[in-house]
């Protein structure tokens, strides 16, 4: 994530590959860093805010990047799965279906990014998708909250901690 202009909430989001017009992963950690009520990605105005311990972010699930979504049979099986040569690609499981808990790898290969530890873009569409409250088990480490907003819109949550803070000169 770049910072155009802190205040505003004004952003732009790259990858590897690519620059997205929406990222879900990284707009909760900018609302959490900037504490704006509105970050300003290309896509547009996305409503931001804390809820307790979690950030949360509030988008049209169809603005997001597409990813192949693959449900599996099980969370072991999502874990054991060889990831993916191209494209974008969501494999999940239900871990406890009654409780909304999943467990979920993404590969986003064509944005340069063999497996992503937290996609909120494809939580945003699984969430779509299923059209309830989710809490989606991702990576490693990663958790992230989904729940459906108001006019057809997703929001997705979760905690976020500081992990390193970089300044970069322009050029």
């Amino acid at each position: 994530v770049f910072v155009a202009d802190a205040a505003r909430g004004e952003l732009r989001i790259f990858t590897p590959a690519v620059e997205l017009p929406l990222a879900g992963h990284p707009l909760v950690g900018a609302g959490w860093l900037l504490g704006v009520d509105v970050l300003r990605p290309p896509a547009g105005e996305i409503p931001t805010w804390r809820e307790g311990e979690a950030t949360w972010i509030r988008a049209d699930p169809g603005r997001a990047p597409e990813f192949e979504r693959m449900r599996l049979d099980s969370a072991a099986a999502v874990d054991a799965h060889p990831g993916a040569d191209a494209g974008h690609v969501q494999v999940w499981a239900w871990e406890d279906e009654a409780a909304g808990r999943i467990r979920t790898r993404v590969f986003p290969v064509a944005m340069g990014i063999a497996e992503d530890e937290a996609t909120g873009a494809a939580a945003l569409r699984l969430g779509a998708e299923l059209g309830r409250p989710l809490t989606l088990r991702q990576g490693v480490g990663s958790c992230i909250d989904v729940r459906p907003g108001p006019d057809g819109t997703i929001e997705i949550g979760g905690r976020v901690d500081r992990v390193e803070t970089r300044d970069y000169a322009a050029p």
